[in-house]
């Protein structure tokens, strides 16, 4: 692509932080490359050793800027990458919160059943970690921005086999609505993206989801399921000046399966 083209990009010169790519079927690996197609640049994370081998090549193939370990229950490990994407990049003007932990049996179970212990760390890595990483951008984000996370539907309907991340998925959404009113003098805008079910590897964790994945194609308006490619474009557009109007909302892209009861 010359420069003539990449300068007239949606996102040409923008910069941000990419989280939570698993593997080449991540949504936040898709988001990543729709963010580097509209002329973005970004800097991705990877959460342990086990996961890098995976992901360099990914953080290459899309020439990241930068590829730092992030495990935001470590104390500490969210603060540094915050600064070096700010001694990197200077300003930022868009972060993709895509993180989310439950232990299984606290994702199994009843909700009633659910542990302290497993309540506090579900609500920590998914979604206080969103809040934390709002703060510590904030100073960054001086001309404003995006700061965008994932949800589901099961923050506001009961799904089987979801369990408690439902009730983390709620707070999550309304944390958004709460951060967008408090961030939105700065010009910083805040999103909740709620895609439709996809397999994904933190799916693969949900009971019965290939009959999830079933049921969904054949209530949505549009016949199908949606692809992580789908939900790239989509977060990719919420860090565009287009969207420069929008912030507090939760987002479905799921083939309009949302809407049916």
């Amino acid at each position: 692509m010359n420069d003539t083209v990449q300068n007239h990009l949606p996102l040409a010169g923008k910069k941000g932080l990419v989280t939570g790519i698993a593997n080449d079927k991540s949504i936040a690996f898709a988001v990543a490359k729709a963010i580097v197609a509209l002329g973005g640049e970004v800097a991705l994370t990877y959460q342990n050793d086990k996961t890098a081998k995976y992901t360099q090549p990914l953080a290459e193939s899309i020439g990241a800027k930068l590829f730092e370990k992030l495990d935001v229950s470590e104390e500490g490990s969210l603060e540094a990458v915050i600064a070096k994407c700010g001694e990197v990049f200077g300003e930022l003007d868009f972060a993709i919160h895509s993180m989310a932990f439950c232990n299984a049996d606290d994702l199994h179970g009843r909700v009633i059943d659910t542990t302290e212990e497993g309540f506090d760390s579900a609500m920590n890595v998914s979604c206080h970690s969103f809040l934390r990483m709002a703060k510590l951008l904030e100073p960054l984000m001086a001309h404003g921005g995006s700061l965008i996370t994932m949800s589901y539907l099961g923050a506001e309907r009961v799904v089987r086999n979801y369990g408690v991340m439902g009730i983390i998925k709620a707070a999550l959404e309304s944390a958004v609505r709460y951060m967008a009113y408090d961030l939105g003098p700065k010009g910083i805008r805040v999103f909740a993206v709620s895609p439709g079910p996809i397999m994904t590897r933190a799916a693969s964790g949900i009971a019965n989801f290939n009959t999830l994945l079933e049921a969904d194609a054949q209530k949505a308006p549009l016949g199908r399921t949606v692809t992580i490619e789908e939900v790239g474009a989509l977060t990719a557009f919420l860090c565009t000046s287009g969207s420069s109007g929008m912030t507090g909302q939760t987002i479905y892209v799921d083939a309009g399966s949302h809407i049916v009861a």
